[in-house]
């Protein structure tokens, strides 16, 4: 991109939507498009799911900031969102994804994430936008208002500067990406990529095996572990139901620490060292209920001790081998093996080969080794090591 392409999209002017007229007639400009760069701003500290601020968006030639605090129907601009004609691109979409899947109960599709696309080509793993935007323009953005309550209004111009900024360069990223990865034929693993992060948020995890998910909880006995399942499930439906940020109903070393001493008393409780007064006396009640359930409770309730990798003779050997898969792939594709198979998507797929109950499948997924781009990249290979007469033994079939 040239230095005038540049300059103009840093002076662009930009349309600040307040009304649902003016977002209707928005709408209907993008609807021509075929690709469009999206990013939200939202405020998330107390809440369990991020209250949606701002809506920006660009189509190359109209810039947008639509304000969703004071516009109550979006139903236009999420027809807009769910056009499968129009590309969404977006940079690092995990938490732009929650917000809009929460606020408006869509996702953006088909969505290209620039952020993937970077740590294809080689440009840095998990880059941040500024430092992207950087790195291949040679422009330094202003930061300065990444921490704004972007809920509060009236909103200041420049923070609806700040958040313009946010997509014009958007599109420009896209132009350098999409087109190397077009010479590369990988446009598609971007693309995939994106589908499978949305799998996953949109596939709400059971409460009933929340206590799946909590650290250490293999360190508990029979009587405790059952607790923890109990107050893990009301925990996140408390969460869930009344919109809070799961810590701030309790910690996880409250849990853990309520379930090992399995008080049945207000003063029992507020002797714990985890857990604070607040907490006592907002739910009580509650934790008093769950632990005396668990106690009282017939051993034929007791759920399994959870199963560590670290437990399987085989683990180290199997990752091993798996990570030499992702090295030859890294070397034929010429893509980083950090953006092939992290330590953690090894891990997920060798509980979800090994472990009864395990997070992905009681999410409703399969692992990402085997889902999207990169089940072309392992399957064949991983048959051979945990298909039927096989290297390593799997309780379910590849």
């Amino acid at each position: 991109m040239n230095l005038q392409s540049l300059k103009n999209l840093h002076e662009m002017s930009y349309e600040y939507v307040t009304t649902l007229e003016g977002l209707q007639a928005l709408c209907q400009t993008l609807s021509k498009a075929t690709i469009i760069t999206l990013d939200t701003e939202f405020v998330r500290t107390r809440t369990l799911n991020p209250q949606l601020g701002l809506l920006q968006v660009f189509d190359g030639e109209t810039l947008a900031l639509i304000d969703p605090v004071l516009i109550d129907d979006l139903s236009c601009f999420c027809d807009i969102l769910t056009n499968q004609s129009i590309t969404k691109v977006l940079h690092s979409c995990s938490e732009d994804i929650d917000a809009l899947w929460s606020n408006l109960g869509v996702v953006p599709q088909p969505l290209f994430d620039t952020q993937f696309a970077a740590s294809l080509l080689n440009k840095g793993a998990s880059i941040g936008y500024a430092n992207l935007v950087e790195s291949l323009f040679d422009v330094t953005l202003d930061k300065g208002e990444s921490r704004t309550d972007w809920i509060a209004r009236p909103l200041s111009h420049k923070q609806l500067d700040y958040a313009a900024a946010d997509v014009t360069y958007l599109m420009a990223i896209y132009d350098e990406l999409a087109s190397e990865l077009n010479e590369r034929r990988m446009t598609e693993y971007v693309t995939k990529e994106s589908e499978c992060l949305i799998a996953k948020k949109t596939h709400p995890f059971p409460a009933e095996y929340a206590y799946l998910t909590i650290s250490n909880n293999w360190k508990l006995g029979p009587c405790s572990l059952y607790a923890l399942k109990l107050l893990a499930k009301w925990r996140l439906e408390t969460a869930r139901e009344k919109d809070i940020a799961i810590n701030f109903v309790l910690k996880e070393a409250a849990m853990l620490e309520i379930a090992m001493k399995l008080p049945q008393s207000n003063n029992a409780l507020f002797k714990l060292n985890s857990l604070y007064p607040k907490q006592v006396r907002l739910y009580a009640q509650e934790i008093i209920q769950l632990v005396t359930q668990a106690v009282e409770a017939d051993e034929s309730l007791y759920v399994r001790k959870p199963k560590r990798l670290i437990e399987f003779k085989a683990y180290k050997k199997a990752g091993a081998d798996i990570r030499d898969i992702a090295e030859q792939a890294s070397q034929s594709l010429d893509i980083p093996i950090a953006a092939i198979a992290s330590k953690k998507q090894i891990g997920q797929f060798l509980k979800w080969a090994w472990v009864e109950e395990d997070e992905t499948t009681l999410q409703g997924l399969q692992p990402d080794l085997i889902t999207g781009w990169r089940k072309d990249v392992f399957i064949d290979k991983l048959r051979v090591l945990f298909g039927e007469g096989g290297t390593y033994h799997a309780l379910r079939r590849i």
